[in-house]
């Protein structure tokens, strides 16, 4: 049994250490801040866009050298940006009884490489995930179904469940016909009922029997 978890909004609350280092990036652009509730609108489909996002919300006008600069910036700062970051409540409790059961766990990201494995560093996760891909990590990112086919290759194969939180986790479970979980408290923007999904859930500790329930 094979359970790949999304990782920002669904495992982790990392929004406010993402709005942190986004205000932190331009500030030194010269602009003012954007609020938490617009950087969690922002996240979703990787560090590239995010910055894209960011700038559309201050400047009517995209300068390409000022978004390259923003991009290695952000990148700089976005490696070690994990001093807000908080696991959800109840997902440590949900993960042991996961790994308990037999279940093999990996780990789908839009979150760039190597700040995800500075995240799981940092919250005791390094050796948690079989397999970690990251948005950087293939030539595709979510929703494009490859990254989340190559954890599955890269595990083995078997019987598989999808974790995630947002409308870019669900349209990659159905582009790779993969059942899929929505946790309902991370960064959806649209109401949980026009989100494809098998099951849904707001608290951790339903997950494992929700997870088993999904493969009978």
């Amino acid at each position: 049994m094979i359970i790949v978890f999304d990782l920002d909004g669904t495992l982790i609350d990392s929004a406010p250490d993402i709005n942190a280092a986004g205000n932190a990036v331009l500030a030194a652009e010269g602009f003012a801040g954007v609020s938490l509730a617009q950087t969690r609108s922002f996240i979703g489909k990787g560090a590239g866009v995010f910055i894209e996002r960011l700038e559309n919300a201050v400047s009517a006008v995209s300068d390409p050298a000022r978004l390259a600069r923003m991009r290695a910036d952000f990148s700089r700062q976005y490696e070690t940006a994990h001093a807000l970051t908080r696991v959800y409540p109840g997902a440590q409790q949900a993960l042991d009884t996961l790994r308990q059961a037999g279940w093999r766990m990996g780990l789908c990201t839009n979150k760039p490489i190597a700040p995800a494995r500075s995240v799981l560093a940092h919250f005791g996760w390094s050796d948690l995930f079989d397999v970690v891909l990251g948005g950087d990590s293939l030539a595709v990112r979510k929703p494009d179904p490859a990254p989340l086919h190559a954890v599955i290759t890269q595990m083995g194969g078997g019987p598989v469940v999808y974790v995630g939180d947002s409308e870019v986790d669900a349209e990659t479970a159905q582009s790779a016909n993969v059942p899929f979980a929505l946790y309902t408290e991370g960064y959806r923007k649209t109401p949980i009922a026009t989100i494809p999904h098998d099951r849904a859930f707001d608290d951790w500790a339903d997950l494992p029997a929700i997870a088993a329930g999904m493969l009978d």
